[in-house]
């Protein structure tokens, strides 16, 4: 089988990435035939025969020109069709799978592909991966100054200009409006055959629009198995790691740290509330820990954190945290809940609910029995690796 896996980034940047990239190679391992479309950039690692690609847009950088006529580009392209267009003739792939292409690449492929199928008379499925809730809300994550909001699921997403959704500018905001109603508009949506979402919670939000209603399915992420089979020595810290931002509810977390003197935090990340951690005696920030490291602290830790207050998808925190055998204490908000055996292999707070969050991280440190017994229920969690993952995809392909 041909697949086509369009990304706007083609280089290591984010969640995405590392999905089509693991993705990809997985399929050519089993002798499928993979290309890449989406934007040029330096750090590109995968491409397709004939070198098509978008121009390198740079939102924060360029000249006074393209930053000009950027506003209609992430609307509509006409060079992403080009483009695309070279790919399609070249490659004639048997299924194009969508994935993170708002803005850079735009909507406009989907057409170019659907008018490629009529004049080639071939068929070739669309599939689309939700990496976020960029089909019913402009900003990508239901959420308006860390405030969830679900406004644009129910209409008109003027909501997005009004209350400034995009990075609190109104000038983006109105793009990412203008955005979303000339594709709601336009209808191109229709022609993505399934919809594939990494949460039952994500997929009840897409289903709020009829035009994706029936379309939809839930994978959860695959994560790479790993050699655990036993526990690990446990050290007297909790961990959190993650992005250090509001909406992951680490500001909330900070501050219940700060009423725990006696327990001992570690944080390994990075983010915009950096600097909020120093100063607090028992928070040691180890910053940013990937591979055997991030491992070493993961599995030693007695439980993890996850105190998102956004509609998180499938985090792959709460996932490696207990293919780890260490527990998870997880806001029950988004995807979250679907990774977490409430009571079994960690337990679940009131997202934002700092009292509460504080009663259950005393009353998790000071019963050890229970954390091991959530410990080794973890050994039992059964996750997709991506050949499970894969075996599924290929029925959607089919």
């Amino acid at each position: 089988m041909k697949i086509l896996m369009i990304n706007k980034f083609l280089y290591p940047n984010g969640g995405s990435e590392t999905y089509i990239f693991k993705l990809g190679e997985y399929l050519k391992s089993k002798g499928h035939q993979v290309e890449y479309f989406g934007m040029e950039h330096e750090g590109r690692i995968v491409g397709n025969r004939v070198d098509a690609y978008t121009s390198d847009m740079d939102f924060h950088g360029g000249s006074k020109l393209s930053k000009l006529t950027y506003p209609i580009k992430t609307i509509y392209s006409k060079e992403a069709r080009r483009q695309i267009r070279k790919v399609l003739d070249d490659f004639k792939p048997d299924v194009c799978h969508l994935n993170n292409f708002n803005y850079q690449l735009t909507p406009s492929i989907i057409l170019e592909i659907v008018k490629w199928r009529k004049q080639s008379n071939r068929k070739c499925k669309i599939v689309y991966t939700a990496h976020d809730y960029q089909l019913v809300c402009p900003n990508h994550m239901c959420n308006n100054h860390s405030q969830n909001c679900e406004k644009c699921l129910h209409g008109s997403f003027f909501s997005c200009t009004k209350n400034k959704c995009i990075h609190g500018s109104l000038a983006k905001s109105f793009v990412g409006t203008c955005e979303a109603s000339f594709w709601k508009l336009n209808g191109a949506y229709k022609y993505i055959d399934k919809i594939i979402c990494c949460s039952d919670f994500m997929k009840t939000k897409l289903d709020t629009n009829k035009l994706f209603s029936g379309r939809t399915l839930t994978m959860h992420n695959f994560i790479d198995k790993v050699d655990i089979s036993k526990n690990a020595d446990k050290k007297d810290y909790v961990i959190y790691f993650g992005r250090y931002s509001d909406e992951k509810g680490v500001s909330t977390l900070i501050d219940v740290c700060k009423d725990l003197p006696e327990i001992k935090f570690i944080f390994a990340g990075t983010g915009p509330l950096e600097q909020k951690l120093s100063g607090v005696d028992n928070i040691t920030n180890v910053g940013f820990k990937t591979g055997d490291e991030l491992k070493e602290l993961v599995s030693k830790a007695l439980f993890s954190i996850y105190p998102s207050q956004w509609y998180e998808n499938c985090p792959f925190s709460v996932m490696e945290s207990q293919m780890y055998m260490t527990p998870v204490l997880g806001a029950d908000i988004g995807g979250i809940p679907e990774l977490i055996k409430d009571g079994v292999t960690g337990e679940l707070f009131e997202s934002g609910n700092a009292v509460q969050l504080k009663e259950k991280i005393e009353k998790l440190y000071l019963d050890k029995a229970v954390l091991k017994s959530y410990a080794e229920n973890c050994s039992n969690v059964k996750f997709d690796d991506v050949e499970q993952y894969a075996k599924k995809l290929m029925k959607v392909y089919s």
